[in-house]
């Protein structure tokens, strides 16, 4: 039997991009679909099965940031199979940016131009709402509804015979500045989505040494600067087609702008390919393209330390444990 791999996040985007390279380079995978939608999570598998009929492609209806509906995946993803080899973390919301015009224009006459666009620093804000949880939904959403997956799937990520990987979807714009382990879901902050993308940074370092030695391994990938619905929802589409020609001249000097989610999942499935025990847990592993469209992998070393991680692990199993017990007390009055 082939590997077995889960992707959520996968009807769109780098999520999509990345099934359809998996597949064409082996499908004898057995790939499985984890979305929100079940219309587009069809759609998807649909256009998959008809470029390699052969593949196995199945779809998982789940919505990260709604716990009881990641409980029911889990329930069901257990009941299908016996393992899991790779769980891509993928899934992710970035609502309603806002780009911070003036920091952009004094941006581009400053020393730091590349820099900013390589990393939106200090360029995006977002309004964030809280869940039928009540939970921040960016945490909820890019972080705690898949710490609850690997938690839920835990029975089959820790078989014996073969390493399992995890495998997060960050992003340069992970900043340490915007992240606090006393606000840890950004109910204070402008930039959830940065906190965001520095938790799950945190998250993989915690689970590694936690689970390692069990033959568990995670990593963490940034797919780059891609136009995507994500991308789409800073400027209107006909304003990034303006910028097209600026930003191939910055990709001469920035190999962060991706710009395709094809070329975005290069990371990703280059770490699929690696022995996950000779991977550095303290690395980002980054898509890049040159500026004549050629795709490579580089690495960042993470501005993290272990025992934050550590801190940040144990905080997240005690709001598992809240939240579970309050879900299990509204089932049972209900």
């Amino acid at each position: 039997m082939g590997k077995v791999v889960l992707v959520t996040g996968a009807s769109s985007g780098v999520g999509r991009a990345l099934c359809q390279r998996l597949l064409q380079e082996d499908d004898g995978l057995h790939l499985c679909l984890a979305c929100r939608h079940p219309g587009r999570a069809e759609a998807a598998r649909a256009a998959l099965l008809a470029a390699r009929p052969c593949a196995q492609v199945t779809v998982v209806q789940v919505d990260v940031g709604d716990l009881r509906s990641v409980l029911r995946a889990a329930r069901e993803l257990r009941h299908r199979f016996q393992r899991l080899d790779c769980v891509y973390l993928n899934a992710g919301i970035m609502p309603n940016p806002h780009l911070n015009l003036r920091a952009l224009f004094c941006g581009i006459f400053s020393r730091k131009v590349i820099h900013m666009f390589s990393t939106a620093e200090g360029l995006l804000t977002q309004e964030d709402r809280v869940t039928a949880d009540g939970l921040q939904e960016v945490f909820a959403t890019n972080v705690f509804g898949h710490f609850i997956l690997i938690q839920e799937l835990e029975p089959l990520l820790t078989h014996s015979d073969t390493p399992s990987r995890l495998i997060w979807t960050s992003s340069r714009n992970a900043r340490r500045s915007n992240f606090s382990l006393e606000d840890f879901q950004h109910s204070r902050g402008q930039e959830p989505y940065s906190s965001s993308k520095y938790a799950l940074d945190l998250l993989s370092v915690a689970l590694n040494q936690h689970f390692s030695q069990r033959g568990l391994y995670s990593s963490v990938a940034c797919p780059g600067t891609m136009l995507t619905n994500l991308t789409y929802g800073i400027l209107p589409p006909f304003l990034w087609t303006l910028m097209m020609p600026v930003i191939w001249l910055i990709r001469f000097f920035a190999n962060a702008f991706t710009l395709t989610p094809y070329n975005g999942a290069e990371a990703l499935v280059w770490l699929f390919h690696q022995n996950p025990e000779s991977l550095n847990p303290l690395s980002k592993y980054l898509s890049a393209t040159t500026g004549f469209g050629s795709n490579y992998v580089t690495t960042q070393k993470m501005d993290i330390d272990g025992d934050t991680a550590e801190k940040f692990y144990q905080k997240l199993l005690e709001l598992e444990k809240h939240v579970k017990g309050t879900i299990q007390d509204t089932d049972t009055q209900s």
